[in-house]
């Protein structure tokens, strides 16, 4: 008989890998979850929770200026970027803090470290090694930034939330969702904000109103949008950096963010040494029931590039544990999402 230490490894203590672990220790399952960075994943750290608080700061700029129409007398506004970033690290910290209390009270066992696999169902973080019956992947997803020259002196949306100092001046290179959201938020704060991106409308997969709405807005608002435009080259001198584009029109800046996709979060799991399936983009191939071609071996959530959502994480981890252990059938339906969603769903086999 082989002794395995654990009935499920999770690999990622995200939404998804989470969510499994949570679930399948209360049906009694031995599970261990493995994370490297912080528990909460993207979405508590580095996404959709503290890009909201910076949202909520950035828009009291056109409250000030709207009160006194509504009989509020204000003084002159001042904005300390340092207090922002002090209360959203508390904010940060208590959400760790009830994912871990969630984890440990199912019974799951945290432990931290990058895992990589061996096997099939052997698992190493840092020294130590475990074995495992089924293991499951949910490490997310990256942002990534092509190659030019230059492209050492950017940062990418998980810098954005750590910055020193707000910049005098932010170019930001993309026009999904994330450049969209961090022109307006740094705007807000009261930065000079260019938007450079190569197609001829943001938001691409979003409705064309919608696209055309928003590029008018931000205009309105001060901020400068230039389309059709590409970045080749980024050079840096003692006062600034300084955008070379196919335009011929550089820009100066004091930070530039890419905001031009993400990648699966995979450097390093092992993978090629299983012959794990991946597609074209670098995603984990996974069939409905989730599991990779190596059949001790699952897959969900962003490394598998169906939905990139929180929701669609969760909701792909309770189908799994309640596929493999509680004996339910309950497949998740990727078509009841917004028209941008729905527009870059993957089939079932995620090729």
């Amino acid at each position: 008989m082989t002794h395995f230490d654990y009935d499920l490894f999770v690999i990622g203590a995200g939404s998804g890998g989470v969510r499994a672990a949570r679930m399948a220790a209360g049906l009694g399952i031995r599970v261990a979850i493995a994370e490297n960075r912080y528990l909460g994943g993207t979405c508590v750290n580095v996404g959709c929770v503290p890009k909201k608080l910076f949202v909520y700061a950035s828009h009291f700029h056109d409250d000030f200026r709207a009160a006194e129409g509504f009989g509020w007398s204000v003084g002159k506004p001042r904005f300390d970027w340092n207090v922002l970033l002090a209360q959203k690290n508390r904010e940060i910290e208590r959400l760790q803090a009830i994912y871990q209390n969630m984890l440990t009270h199912s019974g799951a066992e945290i432990i931290e470290g990058r895992a990589r696999l061996l096997d099939e169902h052997t698992v190493e973080v840092g020294e130590r090694r475990f074995r495992a019956e089924r293991i499951l992947i949910a490490t997310g997803g990256w942002p990534t930034v092509p190659d030019f020259p230059g492209k050492e002196y950017v940062v990418t949306s998980n810098e954005m939330f750590a910055l020193e100092k707000l910049p005098e001046r932010l170019l930001i290179v993309g026009g999904g969702y994330i450049a969209v959201e961090f022109a307006g938020i740094m705007h807000g704060l009261g930065v000079e904000t260019t938007l450079c991106y190569r197609g001829e409308k943001l938001l691409r997969g979003f409705d064309e109103d919608v696209r055309e709405f928003a590029a008018q807005e931000m205009r309105k608002k001060g901020i400068d949008i230039r389309l059709n435009t590409q970045i080749h080259l980024i050079e840096k001198s003692d006062k600034q950096l300084l955008a070379h584009n196919d335009q011929g029109e550089p820009i100066a800046a004091d930070l530039i963010l890419y905001a031009t996709g993400r990648k699966p979060n995979v450097a390093g799991l092992g993978l090629e040494t299983l012959g794990v399936e991946l597609n074209a983009k670098g995603n984990i191939k996974v069939n409905e029931n989730y599991q990779t071609n190596i059949p001790s071996l699952y897959a969900l959530g962003d490394v598998t590039d169906r939905l990139n959502l929180t929701p669609v994480a969760t909701a792909e981890a309770m189908a799994l544990i309640n596929h493999l252990y509680a004996g339910v059938q309950a497949p998740v339906d990727y078509g009841n999402n917004p028209p941008q969603c729905s527009a870059n769903r993957r089939s079932a086999q995620s090729v």
